[in-house]
C-alpha cells in the first residue's frame, strides 16, 4: 500500500481505532470498548498505575489510507519529570509500511535527543499484558528494531480456562485487599499465627481474571503448598466471576539464575496453563540510531 496519511485522532474514529486493537487481541484479554479506550487515553490502569502518574496523558494519531480509512494508530507521552518519550500502543493490523509511519511519528513528537520507552508497561486496554506479544505481532516487532529499539524478552504470557477442578485447596487461607495493586486481592496461607504463602489476583474483566503472583516461603516449599495455593486462587477468581485466568512468568533469565523460574512454569503447565505469547519491551537511548 502507499505511505498513510497521519492525523490527530478525532471521537468519530473510535470504532475503526477499537477494531483495529481488537484485530491484535490475544486469548485471554478483553474486548477493546469505549470505556477501557477512555481509560488508556487518559493514561490509567489498574495494574500499573504507580508507572502511569509519572506521565503526561498519550496523545493519539491515526494512519489514513486510501479512501480515507483508518489503518493504525499509534499512542504517544512523555514523562512529566524528565520529559522521557513512551509509546505506551501501536496497531497497524501488521502492515510493515503503516508500523513504519506510526513510528516515524514518534521520532517526530517524542524528545530526538532523549530516551524513548515503547511498549514498558501495561495499559487500560489488557489485563495486565506488560509488553508487545512479538511472536503474534512480528511486523510490529521488526518495525521497532528498524526503528533503532533495542527489545527484551520480558514475561511469558499464559492461558487456561475456568475452573480447574483437578487442583487441590489450600487450607488456613486468608483473604483481603491487596496493597499496591488497585482492585486486588491477597490470599494468605497461616501457618503458626503467621503468613508462609501468598497469592494476588486481580478482579476480573469480560470473564476475565489475573493471577499476578504466587509466592511461597523456601522453608516450607516441596510439600504441593504452591499447587494447592494456585488451587484456591482459580477458585477465588471463580468466584469473582472469571471464566478464565491469565498469568506472566518473568522467565527471560536462564535455569540455574537467581530468578530460575522452571518450577513456576512448570507447575502452571500441570495446572493446565498454555503459553501464548512472550511479550517484550523496546528502549531506544541512542539518538543517533534513530533513521
Amino acid at each position: 500500500m502507499s505511505v498513510p496519511l497521519l492525523r490527530p485522532f478525532t471521537p468519530a474514529d473510535l470504532p475503526a481505532v477499537l477494531a483495529l486493537i481488537d484485530e491484535d487481541r490475544l486469548p485471554g484479554q478483553p474486548r477493546a470498548t469505549p470505556e477501557l479506550f477512555a481509560e488508556a487515553s487518559k493514561g490509567s490502569t489498574e495494574a500499573d498505575g504507580h508507572w502511569w502518574g509519572a506521565y503526561e496523558a498519550p496523545e493519539v494519531q491515526v494512519a489514513v489510507g486510501s479512501g480515507g480509512r483508518v489503518v493504525g494508530a499509534v499512542a504517544c507521552a512523555r514523562r512529566t519529570e524528565d520529559g522521557t518519550g513512551l509509546i505506551p500502543w501501536l496497531h497497524c493490523r501488521e502492515d510493515a509500511a503503516v508500523a513504519d509511519t506510526l513510528l516515524a511519528h514518534a521520532a517526530v513528537v517524542l524528545p530526538s535527543a532523549g530516551p524513548v520507552d515503547a511498549f514498558p508497561f501495561a495499559t487500560a486496554l489488557t489485563q495486565g499484558l506488560e509488553g508487545l506479544p512479538a511472536g503474534h505481532r512480528p511486523v510490529t516487532h521488526a518495525a521497532l528494531e528498524r526503528a533503532g529499539y533495542a527489545g527484551e524478552r520480558l514475561w511469558r504470557y499464559m492461558r487456561a480456562d475456568l475452573p480447574r477442578p483437578g487442583l487441590p485447596r489450600a487450607e488456613g487461607v486468608r483473604v483481603g485487599p491487596a496493597p499496591d495493586r488497585g482492585a486486588a486481592q491477597r490470599l494468605e496461607v497461616v501457618r503458626d499465627g503467621r503468613p508462609v504463602a501468598e497469592a494476588v489476583i486481580g478482579h476480573p474483566v469480560q470473564g476475565i481474571g489475573v493471577l499476578w503472583w504466587i509466592e511461597v516461603e523456601e522453608a516450607v516449599r516441596g510439600h504441593g503448598l504452591g499447587r494447592a495455593l494456585l488451587g484456591s486462587a482459580l477458585d477465588a477468581l471463580g468466584g469473582l466471576g472469571a471464566t478464565q485466568a491469565v498469568l506472566y512468568v518473568d522467565d527471560d533469565e536462564p535455569p540455574g539464575g537467581e530468578r530460575d523460574r522452571t518450577a513456576a512454569n512448570r507447575l502452571y503447565t500441570s495446572a493446565g496453563f498454555a503459553e501464548v505469547d512472550h511479550v517484550w519491551s523496546y528502549a531506544l537511548r541512542d539518538a543517533t540510531a534513530r533513521p
